[in-house]
């Protein structure tokens, strides 16, 4: 058939053996395009970027599960531009790897030769840039999962006002004032109101992961103003006291563990009248996720812990009465229509409970699960209970 390829023709082309495309499809991976009439498996020129970014990835250090997951809804050409961008994000970030790799193994070998002996400090050192390989890896995943959950409330959300715009309403005017924000993630919250934020305003974003802090900063390299990066843990804030006119920690405080602690760290670093701006979302927030899960395996749980019962919409007001004059909390109108089956499945597949291990084999069979929800209105209605918590010392 023109423009198909059997498999040992896709295989030669691609230099790679016939075995290996057998694999990955009996894995899931790399599915042929179609059959043909004679039962032969059949691929097109699109795959062949499939293959790619499978051969990459597994090169980078990501698990077949890992992978499966990276490459479940990618689409012929919707995706090929933004997976390249991804895979070349990774290179470069393995590149510095293997160069601070290099440089650590040239001083230690220098040293070698002139002592005669090995420092063994140094051989400690080596041991440990060796082994933030597979740092590496997991600050991918978590910034790649993030990315996942922002897009899917992104292209399926019905507010007009997308959540970030709206969060940061409540935040202005910034003009002037000095920002702390705890959690930052990759950024959006300030590249998407770019615009908006004044040239005076002095904004110092922070997370605890060194992966987010480095997107952050290339997020918002062309973003004009005062902005400065670094990797804190906000149960350690490590600032003077009352530095700062707003402190905002946004879907980040349902994560700690002793809240009461961060929340006094909070208060020392805000000014006396500087306020702090919370978000985090209710009991109802994508409820219908969860149902869809369980209604089709019972031992799937999306989180170890609910988030919010930790720190949430239905007890924040009272936790952060503890620690402020006056608590405030505004709340975000909207809801998730989402219409493609696959989006919805990277979502469920992003979170951080237990999904992988009941349907890393079982992938086609939940899809095709979640298309015949999505069959009598053409979309699958998702609740949305997000809000913010304005508090004032």
């Amino acid at each position: 058939m023109e423009g198909y390829y059997t498999s040992g023709e896709f295989a030669k082309k691609a230099s790679v053996s016939i075995r290996t495309i057998r694999y990955y499809d009996k894995q899931g991976l790399l599915k042929p395009a179609c059959m043909s009439a004679g039962g032969y498996r059949l691929y097109t020129d699109s795959d062949f970027a499939k293959l790619q970014k499978i051969l990459s990835l597994k090169y980078l250090g990501f698990s077949l599960d890992e992978i499966r997951s990276i490459t479940i809804n990618d689409k012929d050409h919707d995706y090929v531009g933004e997976s390249i961008k991804l895979q070349l994000s990774l290179i470069r970030k393995r590149i510095e790897h293997l160069k601070l790799v290099e440089q650590t193994l040239t001083e230690t070998s220098k040293l070698v030769e002139d002592r005669q002996a090995a420092d063994w400090n140094k051989i400690l050192h080596l041991i440990h840039i060796t082994n933030m390989e597979k740092t590496l890896v997991e600050q991918y995943k978590d910034a790649a999962n993030v990315s996942i959950r922002i897009g899917l409330h992104k292209k399926y959300a019905t507010n007009p006002q997308g959540w970030f715009q709206w969060l940061y309403k409540q935040m202005e005017p910034l003009n002037g004032r000095h920002i702390l924000e705890l959690g930052c993630g990759n950024g959006e919250l300030w590249r998407v109101n770019k615009e908006r934020i004044p040239a005076d305003a002095v904004l110092c974003l922070t997370d605890v992961s060194k992966g987010m802090v480095r997107d952050a900063q290339e997020n918002l390299k062309q973003v004009r103003g005062q902005i400065t990066f670094e990797v804190l843990d906000c149960r350690q804030i490590k600032k003077p006291k009352e530095s700062f006119d707003a402190v905002s920690a946004n879907h980040v405080l349902f994560y700690l563990t002793n809240l009461d602690a961060a929340l006094t760290q909070v208060t020392d670093v805000l000014k006396k009248d500087g306020t702090f701006y919370c978000s985090t979302y209710g009991r109802e927030h994508m409820k219908e996720i969860r149902q869809l899960v369980m209604e089709f395996d019972s031992r799937i749980a999306l989180s170890e812990v609910n988030l919010y019962d930790v720190f949430g919409l239905e007890n924040g007001e009272e936790i952060l009465g503890k620690h402020f004059e006056s608590v405030r909390k505004e709340i975000y109108d909207d809801h998730l229509e989402v219409t493609d089956a696959g989006a919805l499945m990277e979502y469920i597949l992003s979170c951080h409970g237990n999904q992988q291990e009941f349907l890393s084999d079982r992938y086609e069979e939940f899809r095709d699960y979640l298309e015949k929800k999505m069959e009598k209105k053409g979309y699958i209605l998702i609740t949305k209970q997000a809000g913010v918590f304005i508090c004032g010392k």
